[in-house]
């Protein structure tokens, strides 16, 4: 896969992973439903559109990555508001987060200059 060369790829995949952790004891079904999906959403989505062949789809599918990882950041904020998640460990990721978006803004300005080029 060629998103396994990709830091993105590899930094959001280890934060997915975290917050399955962080959540694994947690009762509320259905928050950790929508957090931890929408934590995988992020690396699942920069792999699935780095594996299509058209640049725009894979600029599109950043844009999907983009949107999960702000979803992400929102409900981490919600999680520590009602102490899901310990205030260090949210901040920690909202940082992580807002880290992704702008390594993904980056990869995106990349693709379109190449798909410029053509």
């Amino acid at each position: 896969m060629k998103c396994e060369r990709l830091d993105v790829w590899k930094k959001a995949a280890r934060l997915s992973s975290d917050v399955y952790k962080n959540f694994a004891e947690c009762k509320d079904f259905g928050f950790k439903d929508q957090i931890t999906r929408s934590g995988l959403s992020i690396p699942s989505n920069i792999a699935e559109g780095m594996e299509k062949a058209s640049i725009k789809d894979q600029i599109r599918f950043l844009d999907i990555a983009k949107g999960s990882t702000a979803e992400f950041a929102t409900q981490t904020y919600i999680a520590m508001d009602i102490q899901y998640v310990e205030k260090t460990i949210g901040k920690e990721w909202i940082d992580k987060a807002d880290h992704l978006i702008a390594m993904i803004t980056k990869l995106q300005q990349s693709l379109r200059k190449k798909l410029n080029a053509k």
